[in-house]
């Protein structure tokens, strides 16, 4: 497809399956073709406790079958929905947002970098050289996909490119820019994820090059300034690089046969966010509401944060283990459990947190604290006047307060929890 088949085609899928997709633009190219996503959710641009996943195709412009396959996937869970069980999972319990090009303009010149001749998986910040750390100065579609991770929260995300056959994950690269394996903290949780590709697909992991069909990025050759290894630093999420053809561009009678070849490895790659993981949310003892907080793991030097309105988390984790999950909150204790993740089961872990209390017994931070101050004021201007009235008001309204707070511990612990497995800690 050219950039305006691509263009339409997209707006056709938004027309044709409205019910349980939107499309939106997240930018513009450097010549000024939108950057077009597809949401796909039975609830599309709400939000929801749900885990969120993108695919981005088309990163360089010289290798197009990443955007023709995710357009293929898009249409296929459209058709399928209500009709296949995996399908029903993916559209029902996860957001799934589909970047068919990050790179039109490149396309357009049947060349790797964009308009200005820049590699885009080399324009993002780097961990180990800070050379391009001025956003300013990034391209358009760099600047396009930071905002974007600044405005959602992903739990996951691949990248599709040609050339190889094989599934990357972090590191890309290491400091002394040398071709050895260099592991990050989650480096069993990316070579999971990338197995489930690798294996659900029909020869990736049969490849005499790399075992299994994976490979860790930096054994592979070193990648600095990568979007892999900037989403797992700085967005929370959990990217993996995707080689899908060695062809980078194939006559297009074989896209059926890549399709096929790569369908059921994208399927469950996306439902892997709900299949396993540990799951669940944050909320106060004291009001009841969500706590927007940070999720950590026992011995994984890794923090995911919850979602700011709703406090959900999603952590990807290797299933089969034992781990130890904390939930940390300013001006609240901090609370861990210990959980046994199976191996076709995701586990929901929901934190109730009670608010930290000062020497001399008030509240160090409360969700109830709204407006406090002013309160606080209004009640020493008529203190000294109206000292019974009010001190019969403040026991009146210390009970009533009490037995608010008793009934919402008892629908919090009522309430039932989303995923499969679940335990709430108290």
């Amino acid at each position: 497809m050219t950039n305006s088949e691509l263009e339409r085609a997209v707006k056709e899928f938004g027309r044709r399956c409205s019910h349980i997709s939107r499309i939106y633009s997240i930018g513009e190219s450097v010549r000024g073709f939108p950057l077009w996503v597809i949401e796909i959710s039975d609830k599309p641009g709400q939000e929801e406790p749900e885990p969120a996943f993108k695919f981005i195709g088309n990163v360089h412009g010289d290798e197009p079958v990443g955007r023709e396959l995710l357009l293929l996937l898009a249409n296929w869970i459209c058709d399928n929905y209500k009709r296949d069980p995996l399908v029903d999972l993916i559209v029902d319990k996860v957001h799934l947002h589909i970047l068919p090009s990050m790179n039109p303009d490149g396309f357009s010149f049947r060349r790797r970098g964009n308009a200005n001749k820049v590699d885009l998986n080399r324009d993002f910040p780097d961990q180990f050289f800070p050379w391009n750390n001025n956003e300013d100065a990034r391209q358009p579609e760099t600047k396009a996909i930071m905002s974007w991770l600044r405005e959602m929260r992903f739990t996951a995300s691949a990248s599709l490119h040609g050339g190889a056959l094989v599934a990357n994950y972090p590191w890309d690269a290491s400091l002394d820019k040398r071709k050895n394996y260099y592991a990050c903290p989650d480096d069993g949780t990316f070579r999971f994820l990338a197995s489930i590709y690798s294996k659900s697909h029909y020869n990736m992991s049969l490849s005499k090059e790399f075992e299994g069909g994976i490979t860790n990025g930096a054994a592979w050759y070193p990648v600095y300034g990568g979007m892999q290894d900037w989403n797992y630093i700085y967005g929370g999420c959990f990217e993996l690089t995707l080689e899908i053809s060695d062809n980078k561009w194939p006559n297009a009678k074989e896209l059926p046969t890549i399709w096929e070849y790569n369908k059921m490895s994208m399927l469950n790659l996306v439902a892997s966010l709900v299949k396993t993981g540990v799951h669940g949310r944050v909320f106060s003892s004291d009001s009841g509401r969500p706590l927007p907080g940070l999720i950590t793991i026992k011995g994984i030097n890794y923090t995911v944060k919850t979602s700011g309105t709703l406090a959900d988390y999603h952590r990807l984790l290797v299933p089969g283990e034992r781990y130890e999950v904390m939930a940390t909150v300013p001006g609240y204790k901090s609370k861990a459990t210990r959980i046994w993740l199976e191996k076709e089961e995701a586990t929901n872990v929901d934190f109730i947190l009670d608010p930290e209390v000062s020497s001399d017994g008030t509240l160090l931070r409360s969700i109830c604290d709204c407006g406090r101050k002013s309160r606080l004021l209004s009640i020493g201007y008529f203190w000294g006047t109206h000292f019974e009235v009010y001190l019969v008001l403040i026991v009146v309204l210390a009970f009533l307060c009490f037995l608010l707070t008793r009934r919402i511990k008892s629908n919090l612990l009522k309430q039932r929890l989303p995923p499969k497995r679940s335990v709430l800690t108290v």
